[in-house]
C-alpha cells in the first residue's frame, strides 16, 4: 500500500512516516516545508533514504495531483496550526486549511485518482469544541460559551453556565459535544474535518476525523513561538529567563505524547471494520499550566522566576479533558504513556539542542498585544 501524508515533514508527520516505513509500507510526502514550523532541519536520513518527498504546498493542484498517484490511504495532517496566530492571519488561515483541503477533495471527486483510496485520516483538532463540556449543578452537562474579556479583566477567568451563569465544574468532552470553536484555527478545523468526512461518508471509503488534544514530544518545534507552552517554558528556563504565566495559572490542559498520536492514527490507517467520523485523540488526563511550569523548572534547575500575570489571550480556553471511550472501544487504543514520562522524554531530547532565542515569542505575543487580542486583569 502507498499511503500519502500530507504535511508529512512536520512534527507528527514525520514520526507517522518513520512507523509506517518500518512496519514496511511506502510512504509518499508533501509539505511546503515552512520555515516557520520546520526551522533548518528539514526531515532526518532515514526518510529522506525511504520516502518519496514531493516539496509543494497544498493548495498546488499540479503536485497535489502527482502526489495523489496510486495511493491507498491518505492522512491529511497538512495545516496551518497557530491558535493566536489564526486570530490576525485570518485569510491565511483559511486558505490553507479549508482551501487546501477543498483542493485535495476536488482532485478526489474529480480525477482519476480516487479508485485507489481505501481510507482517509484527516488532522482535526480539539479546538472545534471551543471550551468543552462542563457539569453544572441545575443543569448537568453544558457547553459554556466564549469567555467575556469584562470578566477576565476583574479575574473571573473560569467558565459559567449558558442557562444559569453560575460557575461550572469541568468534565471530559465527547465526540458529541457541539462545534463551538473559538477562534479562527478551531473554525477552520471544523470546517476541514466536516469536509472530509462528507467525502468519506458519500463515497462509502474509511474516514477518521482525528480530534488531537496538545500533542507534544521530542521532535516538536522549538523555534515556533506558536507551537506550544512546553517548547516556549523550556527555552525560558533553559537561559534563565522569566516565565510569565497567563491568567491565573490554573488553567489546564489534556498533554498527549506523540507516541501515542501516532499510534492511535496508524491504528486508523490499518483499521479494517467500517468507519465515517471523528474521534478524540488524547490522555484523558488534564494537567495545569503552572504544574508545565514547575516541572520544566525543576528538570532544568533553573534559576527561572515563574510569575503569574493575568494577561490572557482572547480565543483562548480555560480547560480541556478528552473523553477517549470512543478510540478505545472502536481501535482498542489506550494511551500508554503519562505526562511525567513523556514531559522528561521531551526535555531529555531538547536540552542537547541549542536553546532558541526568546524574541520570536516576544515578537508573537506582541503581534496579538497590538491587535487587541490580548487583555490583563485590571
Amino acid at each position: 500500500m502507498t499511503i500519502l501524508i500530507t504535511g508529512g515533514a512536520g512534527f507528527i508527520g514525520s514520526s507517522l512516516a518513520l512507523k509506517l516505513v518500518n512496519e514496511g509500507k511506502r510512504v509518499r510526502i508533501l509539505d511546503n516545508f515552512n520555515p516557520q514550523i520546520h526551522g533548518d532541519n528539514f526531515l532526518n536520513g532515514n526518510l529522506k533514504n525511504h520516502t518519496e518527498i514531493i516539496k509543494a504546498d497544498i493548495r498546488d493542484q499540479d503536485s497535489l495531483k502527482k502526489a495523489l498517484r496510486d495511493v491507498t490511504s491518505i492522512v491529511h495532517l497538512a495545516a496551518e496550526t497557530g491558535t493566536g496566530q489564526s486570530m490576525y492571519e485570518i485569510d491565511r488561515y483559511f486558505s490553507v486549511n479549508v482551501q487546501g483541503t477543498a483542493v485535495l477533495l476536488d482532485l478526489l471527486q474529480n480525477g482519476d485518482c480516487a479508485s485507489s483510496v481505501e481510507s482517509i485520516v484527516v488532522a482535526s483538532s480539539r479546538a472545534v469544541y471551543g471550551e468543552g463540556a462542563y457539569s453544572c449543578e441545575e443543569h448537568g452537562t453544558v457547553y459554556p460559551h466564549q469567555r467575556i474579556r469584562e470578566e477576565m479583566e476583574q479575574g473571573v477567568f473560569n467558565p459559567i453556565c449558558p442557562d444559569c451563569g453560575k460557575f461550572v465544574s469541568l468534565v471530559a468532552t465527547s465526540e458529541v459535544a457541539p462545534f463551538k470553536p473559538m477562534s479562527f484555527y478551531g473554525l477552520t478545523k471544523q470546517v476541514q474535518e466536516q469536509a472530509v468526512l462528507l467525502y468519506g461518508d458519500t463515497h462509502n471509503i474509511n474516514t477518521f476525523g482525528l480530534r488531537y488534544q496538545n500533542v507534544y514530544g521530542p521532535g516538536q518545534s522549538l523555534k515556533n513561538p506558536y507551537t506550544g507552552i512546553l517548547a516556549v517554558f523550556s527555552n525560558l528556563a533553559r537561559q534563565n529567563h522569566p516565565i510569565e504565566i497567563y491568567e491565573d495559572g490554573c488553567e489546564s490542559r489534556d498533554f498527549v505524547y506523540i507516541d501515542d498520536v501516532v499510534e492511535a492514527t496508524a491504528r486508523c490507517i490499518n483499521f479494517h471494520g467500517k468507519f465515517v467520523g471523528a474521534l478524540n485523540v488524547g490522555s484523558g488526563q488534564p494537567t495545569s499550566v503552572m504544574t508545565v511550569a514547575e516541572k520544566i523548572k525543576h528538570y532544568f534547575k533553573s534559576n527561572s522566576s515563574i510569575g503569574v500575570t493575568g494577561k490572557f489571550r482572547i480565543g483562548d480556553i480555560r480547560h480541556n479533558i478528552a473523553d477517549i471511550a470512543k478510540i478505545q472501544g472502536l481501535l482498542d487504543f489506550t494511551p500508554s504513556v503519562s505526562f511525567s514520562d513523556g514531559l522528561s522524554r521531551f526535555l531529555g531530547w531538547a536540552i542537547e539542542l541549542p536553546a532558541e532565542d526568546k524574541e520570536a515569542y516576544t515578537r508573537s505575543v506582541s503581534e496579538l498585544s497590538s491587535r487587541g487580542l490580548m487583555g490583563s486583569v485590571k
